[in-house]
């Protein structure tokens, strides 16, 4: 197994852990620690703010490579809900993205569903549906709701 997947299978044993090392791994532009983060299937999805439905893992890794050219993406997931069962959570987020543009850093904001299903190799995500979002002032009325739905 390489190095990559061994560091993802042992990141913790829940959900959490898995988003967490994604988020991690976007930080760091780390392909190989991001893509250990997803199962390992054909029907994997991800969809990025206005752009086309990605299927299975080649194409995800394509995408987040020509991401990773452009530079590192610093996103902090917040305002974070969850439904979780005995083998699959969905977790909707707020991603709090930082850019630094010639006129200085820039906030944007994206939100963004990320589904997890527990496989033989431990929790893996297996969607990551990502839109543009509204600005900081109209998500506050969002942190009166409870984190876990179920």
């Amino acid at each position: 197994m390489p190095k990559a997947k061994l560091q993802a299978a042992t990141v913790g044993g829940s959900a959490d852990d898995i988003e967490a090392a994604f988020y991690e791994a976007l930080q760091t532009g780390d392909i190989e620690r991001l893509m250990a983060c997803w199962a390992d299937e054909e029907d994997i999805v991800c969809v990025h703010p206005g752009g086309p439905r990605l299927l299975g893992p080649q194409s995800i890794r394509d995408s987040f490579t020509t991401l990773f050219a452009n530079g590192v993406i610093t996103a902090q997931p917040e305002h974070v809900r969850k439904i979780e069962t005995i083998t699959s959570a969905m977790h909707n987020l707020v991603e709090r993205i930082i850019l630094e543009t010639p006129q200085g850093t820039q906030e944007a904001y994206v939100l963004a569903t990320n589904v997890y299903m527990r496989t033989a190799q431990g929790w893996r995500m297996v969607a990551h549906h990502a839109s543009p979002g509204t600005p900081q002032e109209m998500l506050a009325h969002i942190d009166a709701l409870p984190s876990v739905l179920h």
